[in-house]
Formats: structure tokens, C-alpha cells, sequence
């Protein structure tokens, strides 16, 4: 039991980083180190290998969730005091966004582990693979004056935003902060607004993990214990992160964004051998 509550705190404050510096929620962090731990590591009265693989992933990512509910709100909230959000970009996309997490978080209750794992894999490689090969990314020129969101961005977008990361527990930034990026923005203020776009992700993720009728616990698949360790980590270095994040020079912002998704990617690959992304 305390290898399980050291490993979540540690990784919770790795996800409090995470969600202010790069406005993740902690998704891409909290869903493989929750589905490892819930594989790998035996707590009193539960064995290692009581969690089927399949279940551990859908208990990964509902609990990812709701994490990312609390995560995102308190990270909202300080970085509407410091400044950064700008109506603009979060209304009306966060409608839209969540009209696809309501569909996308119904999505994931039906499709077997094997396939979320291999979605999540694909989901890191073409986002890596995006924001290094296309333009508009890594650096953009401290002169660019920042673009709007068209009609069909903020619909189209924020809908296909809201159902893949429902689907996959992660949040959506990932999609959101290269979108603004593109706009014209500075990653302090991209990843800012991410942490707004990920809360109806997150409720809505969180509602119908919560409600399925084949979770594995009294919350549906939301594993309390590990939520709990992961919240007690995260909250505190949420509030100490926030006092450092606008300090971040932009060009290392983005290319730090970059090779924490690299990062996600490689542990990932290595739970091959436990059967993460085993067929």
C-alpha cells in the first residue's frame, strides 16, 4: 500500500507541473502511471494481478478524469487571477468541446482496452510528429498579432477535440494548445487557456465513467484511492508551479511541450511487456 500511495503522490506532483506548464490536466501522465501501478503493484486485500488488463485501462482513464476536474478548475482559477485567459479563445469553443466529451466519454465505455491503449499510443506519435514537422509550433515571432477562431474551428474543432480527449482521459490540451499556438499565441497563455478546455472534458468524462453500468467500484470506474494520492501531490505543486510559469522563456515552452510528450510516448512503450500495448 505505500509503494502504491508514494508512487501516485510522486506522479500527482509531476501532474500539478504538468498542469499549469503545459496545461495537460495530467492526463498524459496520470493514465499510464494509474494503469502500471494498477497492474504492477498489490495493495491490502487486492493482488497485483486482481485488475484485468482491460478494466485497468478504463480505471486509468476514469480516473484520470476525474483528477482532472479538480486539477483543471484550481489551475483555472489562478491563472484567470494572473491574467491570462482571454474570453475570445475559451467561449464558445468550451461548448463545443463539450458537446464531443459527452459523445466521446460514452465512445470509450464501449470499446475494449487493446483499443484504447493503441488509440493512446497513435493519439502522443501524431501529435509529436505535428508539432515538430509543421510550421507554427515551436517558435512563433514575438511581432505576430494573435488570429481569431473562425466559425468552423470553434464548432468542427471543438467537437472533435471534446471526443478524442474524452476517449483517451487526456484532457484535450494537446490538441487545444497547438490549435492556439497556430493562432498566434505564447505558449503561457495557450497552455493557460487549456486548463478552462479541459474542465467539460473532465465532468463529462468523469459523469459517465462514474454511471457505467460495468465499472468495477462504487464510483463506477473511478479508483478513489488512487485519485486521492494523485490530488494530494498535484494541488500543492499546482500553487507552486503557478508562481514560475510566466517566467518560462517561449522557446523553450514549446520545445519542453515536446519532449514531455516524447516522454509520455517512451514510458508507454515500455509497458509492452506488461501488456500495455500488447495485442
Amino acid at each position: 500500500m505505500l509503494t502504491f500511495c508514494l508512487t501516485l503522490l510522486f506522479f500527482g506532483c509531476l501532474t500539478g507541473v504538468t498542469t499549469v506548464l503545459f496545461g495537460f490536466g495530467g492526463g498524459f501522465v496520470t493514465v499510464p502511471v494509474v494503469y502500471g501501478v494498477l497492474t504492477a503493484t498489490a495493495r491490502p486485500g487486492i493482488p497485483a494481478d486482481a485488475v484485468h488488463p482491460a478494466d485497468a485501462m478504463h480505471v486509468a482513464v476514469a480516473t484520470s478524469a476525474a483528477v482532472m476536474v479538480v486539477n483543471a478548475v484550481v489551475a483555472t482559477r489562478g491563472q484567470w487571477r494572473q491574467g491570462r485567459l482571454r474570453r475570445a479563445y475559451v467561449w464558445p469553443l468550451a461548448a463545443y468541446v463539450a458537446i464531443g466529451a459527452a459523445a466521446g466519454s460514452f465512445a470509450a465505455t464501449l470499446l475494449g482496452g487493446t483499443a484504447l491503449r493503441l488509440l493512446f499510443a497513435a493519439y502522443l506519435l501524431v501529435t509529436i510528429a505535428d508539432s515538430v514537422l509543421r510550421k507554427g509550433f515551436l517558435s512563433v515571432s514575438p511581432e505576430t498579432s494573435p488570429k481569431p477562431l473562425g466559425p468552423a474551428t470553434t464548432t468542427f474543432g471543438g467537437t472533435g477535440i471534446g471526443l478524442v480527449a474524452a476517449a483517451l482521459g487526456v484532457g484535450g490540451s494537446v490538441m487545444t494548445v497547438p490549435l492556439l499556438r497556430r493562432r498566434g499565441l505564447p505558449m503561457a497563455e495557450a497552455t493557460a487557456m487549456a486548463n478552462p478546455l479541459s474542465v467539460p472534458v473532465a465532468v463529462a468524462g468523469t459523469l459517465v465513467y462514474v454511471l457505467a453500468p460495468t465499472g468495477t467500484g462504487p464510483l463506477g470506474y473511478v479508483d478513489l484511492t488512487a485519485g486521492a494520492a494523485l490530488l494530494l501531490g498535484s494541488l500543492p505543486a499546482i500553487a507552486l508551479t503557478r508562481r514560475v510559469a510566466g517566467r518560462v522563456p517561449d522557446r523553450i515552452h514549446s520545445r519542453a511541450y515536446v519532449a514531455l510528450l516524447v516522454v509520455v510516448l517512451a514510458v508507454m512503450l515500455s509497458f509492452e511487456s506488461t501488456g500495455f500495448l500488447d495485442l
